[in-house]
């Protein structure tokens, strides 16, 4: 195993060669000697981290990533779901953390996920908020990949809309991933800032994202912290997850989808709980 972890490496910086910029913003903070990843979800700003932030950056170095064409940041050219985990892991190698957690949320989830199947060595816990390894399994569980999958009629039809119906769209989505009326309008910006390419692009491959069989190959201690819905289809998540012999699950006493928003204190105390050493 540690074999191929090192050709992994390999193949990285040789594809990436040594380059200091990302296709991702990187905002650091903190100096503790334990370093944390915190990887947003789909069309979302680090921002999303804000507060998890503030009550960790005493104690842990925070590197809070936006990824690439989301909430302002500059588009690349072609963005994908393993693109983006290549250039995570190789972010690491390159600042050369010493087995960094990975916190992720929703299709961040999936990506810590992918980095901690792909990379066993690489880090050295992970945290999923609420995510899964294929979204689309919930409703059809003999769901497979499509390779090589063709995304253009979804691209074709977010950039047709017109900005009216583009921000309609985002409203009536946030609506049902937050209880935190505060929050509201800032989680809808974020959306409406990302690039409609990427924003298609990405939803599309990361609908086509299968990590169930992957996930057999992560070693690390791996919380999974679940909205208070999922609850009530627990057969179905851990049939999911059942190839992740180190998974915890604990679930959220409210809120929906953005439970660090709507379950606060209950969030951030499974969060301190499980990375402490």
């Amino acid at each position: 195993m540690k074999k191929v972890f090192f050709i992994l490496v390999a193949f990285l910086a040789s594809s990436l060669a040594l380059a200091q910029d990302y296709s991702f913003s990187v905002i650091k903070s903190g100096t503790g000697k334990q370093a944390i990843i915190f990887i947003p979800g789909f069309a979302c700003s680090g921002d999303v981290w804000r507060e998890t932030v503030e009550v960790l950056k005493e104690d842990y170095t925070c590197y809070v990533l936006t990824m690439a064409g989301f909430s302002g940041v500059v588009p690349e050219k072609n963005p994908s779901f393993e693109s983006w985990k290549m250039q995570i892991a190789w972010f690491i190698k390159d600042k050369k953390m010493e087995k960094p957690i990975l916190i992720g949320h929703s299709m961040g989830g999936g990506l810590a996920l992918a980095i901690a199947a792909d990379f066993p060595y690489l880090a050295r816990k992970i945290v999923v908020v609420d995510a899964l390894p294929c979204l689309m399994a919930l409703s059809n569980p003999e769901f497979k990949s499509v390779p090589a999958k063709d995304c253009s009629e979804m691209i074709n039809r977010i950039t047709a809309m017109n900005e009216e119906q583009f921000v309609q769209m985002q409203r009536m989505s946030t609506a049902s991933l937050t209880t935190d009326s505060l929050k509201f309008d800032e989680i809808v910006s974020w959306g409406l800032k990302s690039d409609r390419e990427t924003f298609a692009k990405m939803y599309c491959d990361f609908s086509n994202t299968d990590l169930r069989e992957r996930i057999k190959s992560i070693t690390v201690p791996s919380l999974i912290l679940l909205e208070p819905h999922f609850r009530n289809i627990e057969t179905v998540i851990k049939e999911q997850y059942k190839n992740l012999s180190t998974v915890q699950f604990a679930y959220a006493n409210k809120g929906l989808h953005f439970v660090m928003f709507d379950d606060k204190e209950w969030f951030m105390n499974q969060i301190r709980e499980f990375i402490k050493e």
